[in-house]
């Protein structure tokens, strides 16, 4: 509302108040004065400030709402159960309450804040994004669409019968037994077998690693 009052340019009206007509006015200058109030009944800068008295409250108010938000923001954290989408809504909702309540509240702050607080299986993109981005400069939808493309990677591989757990666990064997200059050949066999479940990071399919990706 106070952006649309200054592009009319009224907003003088409303935060100095009005100038009483001259006597002999003309009706140009009436209507400049004070005329474009509601009804016509009260100056603009008297609206205004009633309306922000009833819908703002008190500065005591105001800061003792601001303090509840930082506490709710502090805490806040994502659930095993939620999704990248939900996390998101819940954590811009009281980001954006704690802005109407005069906090200035950064992108940058957001950003860290859900890396802080994202669940274990988005650890490992957390630490590729702080790695290759500066959390500094990036905003929320590209973080955001970051962790989606995660996420829906993470829901291919339940369908397909694999936990992040089960993952790591594998890679973490298939590298044992790469080490070992005297593997067997069953050893090779269940290492064939982890690979069917290896994500490749370049087109995200699985079944071969980056480096043999056919695209």
């Amino acid at each position: 509302m106070e952006n649309l009052l200054r592009s009319k340019e009224y907003w003088t009206m409303i935060e100095n108040g009005v100038l009483a007509a001259p006597a002999n006015a003309t009706a140009e200058q009436q209507q400049l004065t004070d005329a474009k109030t509601i009804l016509k009944r009260d100056t603009a800068k008297n609206i205004w400030d009633a309306m922000r008295r009833k819908y703002q409250g008190s500065t005591k108010v105001k800061c003792a709402q601001l303090q509840s938000l930082r506490r709710e923001f502090e805490i806040l954290d994502m659930e095993e159960s939620e999704s990248v989408t939900d996390f998101f809504a819940r954590t811009l909702k009281v980001a954006n309450n704690m802005t109407a309540n005069g906090e200035i509240m950064e992108q940058v702050i957001v950003v860290e804040k859900i890396l802080r607080y994202m669940t274990e299986k988005f650890n490992y993109v957390v630490c590729s994004i702080t790695e290759s981005n500066d959390v500094t400069t990036m905003s929320i939808d590209e973080l955001q669409s970051s962790l989606l493309v995660h996420e829906k990677l993470i829901k291919g591989k339940k369908n397909h019968g694999v936990t992040v757990g089960e993952e790591q666990a594998l890679k973490d064997s298939n590298a044992g037994r790469g080490r070992g200059r005297n593997s067997s050949s069953r050893g090779r066999g269940r290492g064939r077998q982890s690979k069917d479940l290896e994500e490749c990071y370049k087109c995200h399919k699985l079944g071969h690693y980056w480096n043999e990706c056919p695209d």
